[in-house]
């Protein structure tokens, strides 16, 4: 893979290249129209949604960082956008442009003051995997093989520039309406400062292993602190394959449910016991070893869940709330979907709407046992989230609802969904944590 020597950081620089990334989407646009009158719509629109989806991934994968993680975000969004945007986006995961090898020379010796021959044993210059916001590195010190996962330049700096940019894009996707949705992005933007700052990383790593260790089938690397610093981690190499490599062949129905197990216990004893949350439930942060253990990485975004959200939210998911008209209107409004200046319609609407979404959402909850293999289940939440995005009702009404708490943990259940359903696990026990 071709590797990168330089990445811009300025603001002017970064936003050149996203002007040029939306000319090329409006060639796009023009080619789309001429398609129309040689081919179907539908083959139309698939044209111009891959070309569409190739320009913009090419135009981040050079910016890296906040950009680029949006892409990542989104890519988890099956229900929302079209294929070929997942596909492209979901590449932002673990398979990126790597920076080349003076570049990271250049890095070490400016947080570590030395290069890194100078630190470990052994060094490859050469990225394993490159994502949004860092790559990975082999190395080896005392015996001992290493990952050590280095930040790209600039990253850190450029945050809120570049979601001054996306908020525009966010704003229109998302019929983001109201002087009070900065809260939104502010609650992004801050989640992304914390995870470009290693030290931070390194601490809320170690606290997960801790609190975590002893979840049957799961494991962690050990973090090294007088290896790492505020750009730099070292960590333990984990041997393992990702979690999309494994389950695209798997067809080991006891491993799936040795894997599906581990990853739901492991994300309800975070929620519930802990009350801080992986917020970011993608293949890329797992693999899986040969003896079929989880394999969890990265916890750069971890999220507290506040008991003022927590309460209500998981109130939601018992039916004898949700059947209950009075009860679940109460926590509609604590949980900020409903509002108090809405008109008739929007409390009509989006009572209707979440009662729709929470009804089949929480189904796993209702259950000792649930199947995630099920397409039936799966199926229902993909046609619901197209048919909402289409919504041209939805379109009119004010999409600035809920708590900000909901971007993350929407986000970790979301993924957690996608992750489970990939795996095909079958008999998931929904409250073993409370006995572990």
């Amino acid at each position: 893979m071709k590797t990168i020597d330089k990445i811009p950081t300025s603001k002017i620089s970064r936003a050149t290249k996203l002007v040029t990334t939306g000319a090329k989407v409006g060639v796009n646009y023009l080619k789309y129209y001429g398609d129309k009158i040689t081919k179907t719509e539908a083959e139309a629109k698939a044209r111009l949604n891959e070309n569409n989806a190739e320009d913009i991934y090419d135009g981040l994968k050079q910016l890296k960082g906040s950009a680029l993680k949006v892409a990542q975000m989104l890519s988890m969004e099956k229900s929302i956008l079209p294929q070929a945007y997942v596909e492209k986006f979901s590449l932002a995961q673990f398979s990126v442009p790597p920076l080349s090898a003076p570049l990271v020379s250049k890095t070490f010796k400016k947080y570590f003051g030395k290069l890194p021959s100078q630190i470990y044993d052994s060094f490859n210059l050469n990225s394993v995997n490159a994502a949004s916001i860092g790559q990975v590195h082999l190395a080896e010190k005392d015996g001992k093989k290493l990952a050590v996962k280095i930040q790209y330049p600039g990253v850190a700096d450029s945050i809120a520039s570049d979601l001054a940019m996306v908020k525009p894009i966010a704003i229109k996707m998302f019929n983001i309406k109201g002087k009070d949705s900065d809260k939104y992005f502010q609650e992004v933007e801050n989640k992304l400062v914390e995870e470009t700052n290693y030290i931070l990383e390194v601490e809320q790593s170690k606290a997960i292993v801790e609190a975590c260790k002893h979840i049957p089938n799961l494991k962690f690397p050990n973090y090294y602190e007088d290896l790492s610093s505020e750009r730099i981690i070292t960590m333990d190499w984990m041997e393992g394959e990702h979690l999309s490599e494994f389950t695209a062949y798997n067809k080991n129905q006891n491993k799936a449910d040795q894997l599906g197990q581990a990853l739901w216990d492991f994300y309800m004893y975070q929620m519930h016991v802990i009350k801080k949350v992986h917020a970011d439930p993608h293949p890329g942060n797992f693999l899986v070893s040969k003896s079929a253990d989880l394999i969890a990485l990265d916890f750069g975004c971890m999220k507290e869940v506040p008991e003022d959200f927590y309460v209500p939210y998981f109130e939601l998911a018992k039916p004898e709330v949700i059947n209950n008209k009075i009860l679940f209107t109460e926590k509609m409004y604590e949980l900020e979907i409903l509002r108090e200046e809405d008109t008739q319609e929007e409390l009509d609407f989006f009572s209707s709407m979440f009662h729709e979404l929470l009804s089949l959402f929480t189904k796993p909850f209702h259950e000792d046992t649930f199947d995630f293999s099920d397409p039936e289940f799966f199926n229902a939440i993909s046609e619901m989230g197209q048919r909402y995005s289409k919504s041209t009702e939805l379109r009119k009404m004010n999409g600035n609802r809920g708590s900000k708490h909901f971007i993350y943990i929407n986000r970790t259940f979301f993924g957690l969904y996608n992750l489970m359903f990939d795996l095909k696990a079958k008999n998931v026990q929904i409250n073993n944590y409370k006995s572990l």
